[in-house]
């Protein structure tokens, strides 16, 4: 009787986990879904609502000095790194200062890693070769973080240039189903937040924009220029354009969309015809050497054999 016994305990262990584990399950899936209708974000916390009237000067006393005694002291050029951050996804107003702070790190701090092991392990530079080899990881600690935000911000266009048509063309059912230019920012914002966070971001910004008394065109070119992508700055200008002359904006919105989408096939189309010119470098680096090695290999051997005992007097 206990056998049974034991194996009915464990049953009904199992089905009261499983249980528990089901409600649970429902529960997350109800709170999740009830956040989601009320307008939170669940899926992509990085992606808060923008503060438009968020402080953009360091009030650290370190940051202060680091700001007035290098570069980014000029209003020029602190304007165009706070952007290329910005577009990087580091939009903090004392992203400069750090981005200044890391720089100087690395291009101290690898010669400084590099004297240290050369101390500790045995010497094989000299010191010329100590002076060549600092200079270099100092220059190399200068120009990585410059690279790494380069390679940041166009990876971030190419996504935003990439992902753009599918926003558009929500952007031509919402318009064509009724909606308002305004409403149709914050339907599609809403609408992408998963798929596309960074579009979603930014017609997030110019529907609050909006809200807090900016024009449309203004709110527009804001997001133009904080993007700098040649589709962004087309759709602004189109839209702005088509505003001033009083055109329908469902129908110029519809042929946009589908000259997006025949340009980025186009790009496709382009970066496939590119792979047989690519297929050929390795093909002539690696291939070709050893196929005419193999067929030349047999000549050279019976011209050895051959030549070489006659020139020598055999």
């Amino acid at each position: 009787m206990l056998p049974f016994l034991d194996v009915i305990i464990e049953g009904l262990t199992f089905c009261i986990v499983v249980a528990i584990a089901f409600a649970a399950m429902g529960e997350i899936e109800r709170v999740i879904a009830q956040k989601r209708r009320l307008g939170e974000q669940v899926f992509a916390p990085n992606l808060r609502a923008s503060n438009l009237v968020k402080q953009q000067a360091v009030e650290n006393p370190f940051f202060k000095w680091v700001q007035r005694s290098t570069s980014i002291s000029d209003a020029r050029e602190n304007s165009i790194l706070r952007r290329e951050l910005a577009l990087a996804g580091f939009d903090s107003p004392a992203a400069p200062v750090w981005f200044i702070i890391a720089r100087f790190s690395i291009a101290i701090g690898l010669p400084a890693l590099f004297l240290l092991v050369e101390a500790i392990l045995p010497k094989p530079f000299g010191k010329a070769g100590l002076i060549f080899c600092s200079a270099m990881l100092c220059a190399v600690g200068l120009l990585l973080p410059r690279i790494f935000l380069d390679r940041r911000v166009a990876a971030k266009r190419s996504q935003m240039e990439f992902e753009f048509p599918d926003a558009l063309d929500l952007m031509v059912v919402c318009v064509e189903a009724g909606l308002s230019l305004d409403a149709t920012f914050v339907r599609v914002g809403q609408e992408v937040r998963e798929s596309h966070p960074r579009i979603a971001q930014e017609f997030i910004r110019v529907s609050e924009e909006l809200g807090a008394g900016r024009t449309r065109a203004e709110a527009l070119r804001a997001m133009a220029d904080r993007n700098s992508v040649p589709g962004i700055t087309s759709f602004v200008t189109l839209v702005i354009q088509t505003e001033i002359l009083g055109a329908s904006i469902a129908v110029t919105l519809r042929t946009y969309s589908t000259e997006m989408r025949q340009t980025r096939l186009l790009k496709a189309e382009e970066k496939a015809l590119r792979i047989p010119v690519l297929m050929t470098i390795p093909l002539v680096a690696c291939m070709l050497p050893v196929i005419v090695t193999a067929i030349v290999l047999p000549a050279i051997i019976d011209v050895m054999r051959t030549l070489f005992p006659l020139m020598s007097g055999h």
